[in-house]
């Protein structure tokens, strides 16, 4: 089980890090070259759609990497409670602390779905022929992917709880 967990994360954690390589550098390379084009070529090149590739590639930024950091464990945490109680008591809250927050992002993945479903009756464009619903796609996404990240720390630390020979300490 832990081999097929420890696959898992790493093909996640490659396409993670490909994604946020990826529209990095492309917001870069676009943001660049819209301030050449009007600074020093005077717009020469019309990119109208470009300040709007921009503010979609902030927006999946953000989604791949609220996925990575809750992958990485860096999310935000309010965690008192780990400095205030020791041993397994510590181990089972955040077993029910993740287990609430998996169940929280699949709800608001579930509910940014049923928007997305919604949307794409509209018939709304990004970008003249790219439905919008499928740029809007990576909230739902993103949150169920976040929830998974949740539900493998929890396996990871029932894993550690139940038989702490053969698992990983608990972070």
């Amino acid at each position: 089980m832990k081999k097929l967990l420890d696959k898992l994360e790493q093909f996640g954690r490659l396409a993670e890090n490909t994604a946020l390589v990826l529209l990095l550098g492309t917001m870069i390379g676009v943001s660049v070259f819209q301030i050449i084009n009007r600074q020093l070529l005077n717009g020469m090149f019309s990119l109208s759609w470009a300040d709007e590739l921009v503010k979609v590639i902030v927006l999946w930024l953000a989604m791949v990497g609220s996925i990575a950091a809750c992958r990485d464990n860096k999310h935000i945490r309010i965690d008192l409670i780990t400095h205030i109680l020791s041993g397994p008591v510590v181990a089972w809250s955040k077993v029910v602390v993740d287990l609430f927050a998996a169940a929280v992002c699949a709800t608001i993945g579930w509910q940014a779905w049923r928007l997305i479903r919604e949307e794409m009756s509209w018939g709304d464009t990004f970008l003249a022929d790219v439905p919008l619903w499928l740029v809007h796609a990576i909230v739902p996404l993103a949150f169920v992917l976040i929830s998974y990240q949740f539900l493998l720390r929890v396996v990871r630390l029932l894993i550690g709880i139940l038989g702490p020979d053969d698992a990983e300490p608990a972070s």
